[in-house]
C-alpha cells in the first residue's frame, strides 16, 4: 500500500510571487508554522538540497531530513523528494502552480510510503498530510496575499 495526498489552495497573488516565495526555501520558518529551520546544503543546477527541522513535537521529539528540490520554472512544477526518508519508505512531492482568474492556483501532490517499522501506517499519514498541508497553505496563502497587498500601487495616489 502507498499513501497519496493532493491539496490546492488559489492565492491572490501573482504568479511570479507566489513563485519567488514558496520557492525561498532558505525563509521557509518564516513561510510555514511547522519548520524551526532550513538549512541550504547546495544550490546548483536548479536543484536546492537543504536540510528541515521542524519544531519539536507533542513528545519534545525535533524531527529532522535532508530534501531536494529540482524547479522548472517554465512549466511551473517543482519536483521534491526526502533524501533522508526517515520513517518513510520514499517520499515524492510535486508543487504546481497555475494562473488563475483569483490569482494563483498551487497544488502539492505527495506519494508516499511509510516503512514497516514506521510507528504510523500510510492511511494515518495520509490523513495527517491532509490536515497538515490544509493548515499550512492556508498560512502561505496568508502570507503572501499581505505580501502582494504590499506591493499593489495605492490607488488613492493615482492620478
Amino acid at each position: 500500500m502507498t499513501g497519496h495526498t493532493q491539496n490546492e489552495i488559489t492565492i491572490a497573488a501573482p504568479v511570479d510571487l507566489v513563485w519567488d516565495m514558496t520557492n525561498d526555501v532558505a525563509n521557509w520558518p518564516q513561510l510555514f508554522s511547522e519548520y524551526a529551520s532550513a538549512e541550504i546544503l547546495s544550490d546548483e543546477g536548479g536543484k536546492v538540497t537543504f536540510r528541515l527541522t521542524m519544531h519539536p513535537d507533542e513528545n519534545g521529539k525535533v524531527w529532522s531530513w535532508v530534501s531536494e528540490r529540482s524547479a522548472d520554472r517554465r512549466n511551473l512544477r517543482v519536483k521534491a523528494r526526502r533524501v533522508e526518508t526517515g520513517p518513510f519508505a520514499h517520499m515524492d512531492i510535486l508543487w504546481q502552480y497555475e494562473e488563475a482568474p483569483a490569482g494563483t492556483r498551487m497544488v502539492w501532490t505527495q506519494d508516499f510510503a511509510m516503512k514497516p517499522e514506521a510507528p504510523v501506517d500510510d492511511d494515518w499519514m495520509t490523513d495527517n498530510i491532509n490536515k497538515n498541508s490544509k493548515v499550512q497553505m492556508a498560512l502561505i496563502r496568508d502570507k503572501i496575499e499581505k505580501a502582494a497587498t504590499g506591493r499593489r500601487p495605492d490607488p488613492a495616489l493615482a492620478d
